[in-house]
């Protein structure tokens, strides 16, 4: 992998979500444990050399709320749902013993990769039509807030006829969403965005040692937690001026790269 990682930029109108979190909200200013839970596919569980998404939310999320939005009584805690492979139609009926048992106030669901890359194992459809059936159910829930997660732009979603069925399903999530009323984070606009406008390389936005060319880098992992992080707090009011808040307005400089071992 190339080692001069450019710097990238967070567009506000990519990364910032449309509805307030108030659910997550009101468990940050109560005591306890507050629990976000991710559900999806191999995104959310992770590879071997890759340290997944929800592990590093939870690490970010925690170190803000100790260094620079003090709340002693709290503990953010990210319940890793995510199982390689499946898509809508699998995790929807998980949702009982994976999502609700654990009464999160926060659920990130990361959905549409598979019926993209696996498309011979699903129908197209029917994911859609289970992602509409499942954001009923979690936005139905009186006390649990929704962002939905679409696909990772990365090479293997762009082979041969995947990149038209993988805009369609972008484009069927932001459907999802807008009909359901719930937060979208736009992987997919904001991983482009790096690749054609911050000139980050497929070598570097996709796992050197994935042969499926399907999976996000440890380096664009990192910098996709860190855009979930700043979407989350904005969404909930946070307006302390720290290292967390990194959106900027498009035609804003880019923020400088995160250091090693940095959030």
């Amino acid at each position: 992998m190339p080692d001069n990682f450019p710097a990238l930029e967070f567009p506000a109108s990519i990364v910032d979500l449309k509805h307030p979190l108030d659910n997550f909200r009101a468990a940050l200013a109560g005591t306890g444990p507050v629990r976000i839970v991710a559900m999806g596919s191999s995104s959310t569980a992770g590879l071997d050399n890759v340290v997944a998404y929800p592990a590093r939310l939870e690490l970010y999320l925690r170190r803000h709320f100790k260094d620079h939005d003090q709340r002693p009584n709290i503990r953010i805690d990210v319940f890793n749902r995510g199982k390689g492979g499946e898509e809508a139609n699998l995790e929807v009926p998980r949702f009982n013993d994976d999502i609700f048992a654990d009464n999160p106030s926060l659920v990130l669901w990361q959905v549409g990769t598979n019926a993209v890359f696996r498309k011979e194992q699903f129908n197209f459809d029917e994911v859609v039509g289970k992602i509409a059936e499942g954001l009923k159910l979690l936005h139905d829930h009186p006390t649990i807030d929704v962002v939905l997660i679409d696909p990772q732009y990365t090479t293997a979603m762009l082979f041969d006829d995947n990149a038209e069925l993988a805009e369609k399903m972008v484009s069927a999530i932001r459907t999802a969403a807008q009909d359901a009323k719930v937060n979208l984070f736009q992987r997919w606009a904001l991983m482009r965005h790096w690749h054609v406008s911050n000139k980050a390389s497929f070598e570097q936005l996709v796992a050197p040692d994935d042969d499926l060319q399907l999976h996000q880098s440890d380096w664009s992992t990192m910098h996709i937690a860190r855009a979930l992080r700043s979407a989350i707090l904005k969404a909930t009011g946070a307006t302390k001026k720290c290292g967390c808040l990194i959106t900027t307005a498009d035609n804003a400089p880019a923020a400088p790269p995160a250091p090693v071992g940095q959030s």
